[in-house]
């Protein structure tokens, strides 16, 4: 049987999938002022219009993608578990979709390599013990004992 999937909440997908959503848009940015510069290089007409608008693209690409990897994070490992709520209790509930998961790969990682079998070697079965209780004391001997190890006396 298998333990309960956890949930991740639908607001935090929605930030997560913004998140990717704004660092894609900011690299698209960022990246435009390097393609922009290179198809006019050498023209330098329109050069302070075209200036301000690369360095709006640039910055502006910039800002986005940082906003994009903030609010990405808060997504994925929830307001507690990516340190914007200092509340450690949240963050185990915020981080514990991905403890289990880490914790099953390394568990299927050691059943694959056969770690598990050498950290934890099979039990061998141990031989059924049979005693014989003294008359005289109630002690335990072995079965195979003649006198009683507590008192002396003969089973």
């Amino acid at each position: 049987m298998h333990p309960k999937k956890p949930v991740i909440s639908e607001s935090r997908k929605f930030l997560y999938y913004l998140g990717l959503a704004l660092i894609a848009l900011g690299a698209l940015l960022f990246f435009s002022t390097f393609l922009s510069a290179a198809l006019h290089f050498g023209d330098f007409s329109h050069f302070e219009e075209r200036t301000r608008s690369m360095a709006f693209r640039s910055f502006g690409g910039i800002f986005l993608l940082v906003a994009g990897v903030v609010i990405n994070r808060i997504g994925a490992l929830g307001f507690s578990g990516s340190g914007v709520v200092l509340d450690p209790q949240q963050a185990r509930e915020d981080l514990k979709p991905y403890s289990s998961m880490v914790g099953g790969m390394a568990k299927d990682v050691m059943e694959e390599s056969g770690l598990v079998e050498m950290i934890q070697p099979r039990p061998t079965p141990v031989a059924e013990q049979i005693k014989v209780r003294c008359r005289a004391c109630q002690a335990l001997n072995d079965e195979d004992a003649r006198f009683c190890d507590q008192c002396g006396k003969e089973l």
